[in-house]
């Protein structure tokens, strides 16, 4: 036989080991991911990597019933962890084993386990729970949209607690299944690919899958009675469009933009890339609202962006949305130029390919239009603000940035910096610094100083220094009697890329909340 000795240090260690952490080792989950703007947003201690949502929904009473299991990893030694979600729970289990939970604040799910979770474990949720989400209502406004045969939540910078509970932040990306079951004669439109169909004693349920990961905003959910169109596109990728069967006379104009969605993919593949995701699309419900919203695979379009005709602009800017929004995503909601500048650059682009006004000519427009003493010049694309979050200027004079760049640096690098940035960070999130670098890296020039006058400065820029980026306003000329700045022309696409602008309207008012 033989006998391992063990020396009196070594004893120690092996007890150490033996013995697993005490209470005091385990601590609370922080209630907030630690954003910026929206400090309750998200919760800390743990990261998702999945949801699987089996829900049950009922048009004529708004009813939601669901089962959401979350599959997830610690990050610390946890004694208790929050989930966001407005919806009253009636049972949690944490691994298997029902857990005590309360609520708190607005939307904030307490959940302690049975035992205490020990750092960098998987983890698994279960949360039973059901409500009326029009009825939740937080700081006044709901997410959730009433229609006249079911309901739809798409919403920024968030919606998921109104249908839900997650963790509610772009920090922590996941895989979703979402099935649902309503109906018969309804549907239910979700983001990914339909995996199946079946019905049941007058109930229909509708299986969606992404497979990529993604923000909880930008999950969607829409049940109501639609008209759908599929196709494929000629990678093989499935394209799915829904339009709400009254949607009046919006209809033609919203099937005339919609349509070209795979059209619309394809040229944007040759300007940012390969498409991130596993299908395409879009959908029309029969909301009141204005907004559209970049809702990751099938954005989301409110009629009214029809009002006035087709407008191809609108997909161009949501679906750009999928390279820039929701592949790459923020780290914190300050850094929201990282999507919305990219994502009206995208329409100048456009317009650019269509004849119908180039980029330079729409910036060297929107710095005209805009006297230096006009409040779009206080706002900071680099850090408006939670209440500028999507200010016009976010948009415009965060895409003016982006034509100064390429004026800097050429087409050559900057084409490959705009395709070559969703590369560098796919499915996962960045801050405007990231880019500033990115762009350096790329073009070997020092930039910090061009990105801080078009994003940081809370001024217009000066003449010299506008031309300097290669922006201009038209030239003032002298007559005998005083000098005449002629007005600036608008190029032809201007009037429908402004169309678009209400696109990230705000209306805590009218229960529309940040859209986008």
């Amino acid at each position: 036989m033989h006998r391992r000795i063990i020396v009196p240090s070594a004893l120690a260690a092996s007890l150490l080991l033996a013995i697993p952490a005490s209470a005091a080792d385990y601590s609370p989950g922080a209630p907030g991911i630690g954003d910026s703007y929206y400090p309750a947003s998200g919760n800390g201690g743990y990261d998702v990597s999945h949801y699987d949502l089996r829900l049950k929904y009922r048009p004529d009473t708004d009813l939601l019933e669901g089962t959401a299991t979350i599959i997830a990893t610690t990050r610390q030694n946890l004694s208790r962890f929050n989930l966001d979600l407005g919806l009253e729970v009636s049972e949690v289990r944490v691994n298997g084993r029902l857990a005590r939970f309360t609520t708190s604040g607005d939307h904030e799910l307490e959940v302690t386990p049975a035992t205490p979770l020990e750092r960098n474990k998987p983890i698994s949720v279960v949360v039973r729970y059901a409500g009326k989400p029009s009825e939740v209502k937080i700081d006044g406004w709901s997410a959730w949209a009433r229609t006249p045969d079911g309901g739809v939540a798409a919403q920024e910078p968030d919606s998921a607690v109104w249908w839900f509970p997650s963790n509610d932040h772009p920090l922590d990306k996941a895989t979703f299944d979402v099935s649902v079951s309503v109906p018969d004669g309804h549907q239910a439109i979700s983001n990914g690919v339909l995996q199946s169909q079946s019905s049941r004693l007058g109930w229909t349920r509708f299986n969606w899958r992404s497979d990529k990961p993604q923000a909880t905003y930008l999950a969607t959910l829409a049940v109501g009675r639609f008209d759908i169109t599929t196709d494929r596109t000629a990678n093989g990728l499935p394209v799915l469009n829904a339009y709400s069967k009254d949607l009046g006379g919006n209809d033609g104009a919203a099937r005339a933009s919609i349509e070209r969605t795979t059209e619309v993919a394809e040229w944007l593949e040759s300007v940012f890339g390969p498409y991130p995701f596993n299908s395409l699309g879009g959908y029309v419900p029969n909301v009141t609202s204005g907004y559209a919203l970049e809702t990751q695979t099938r954005p989301f379009y409110s009629p009214r962006q029809f009002a006035n005709g087709a407008n191809v602009s609108v997909v161009v800017h949501e679906l750009a949305h999928q390279w820039y929004g929701d592949s790459v995503s923020v780290r914190d909601w300050k850094d929201i130029w990282v999507n919305e500048g990219f994502a009206r650059y995208s329409q100048w682009l456009w317009s650019e390919k269509e004849g119908e006004g180039t980029a330079q000519e729409l910036a060297d427009y929107v710095y005209a239009i805009r006297t230096a003493d006009d409040p779009f010049w206080k706002v900071k694309p680099g850090d408006p603000g939670a209440e500028n979050q999507f200010h016009i200027a976010v948009y415009d004079r965060g895409a003016l940035a982006l034509q100064a760049l390429r004026n800097e640096i050429g087409d050559e690098d900057f084409f490959a910096i705009l395709k070559g940035w969703p590369q560098e960070f796919a499915y996962g999130n960045a801050r405007v610094s990231d880019f500033v670098r990115y762009a350096e890296r790329v073009s070997g020039k020092p930039l910090a100083e061009l990105f801080d006058t078009w994003l940081y400065q809370p001024s217009k820029p000066s003449a010299p220094t506008a031309a300097a980026a290669g922006l201009s306003a038209p030239a003032a000329r002298s007559t005998a009697r005083a000098t005449v700045r002629p007005q600036p022309v608008a190029p032809k696409s201007w009037k429908r890329i402004a169309e678009t602008n209400t696109i990230h309207e705000t209306g805590h008012e009218t229960g529309e909340h940040h859209p986008h």
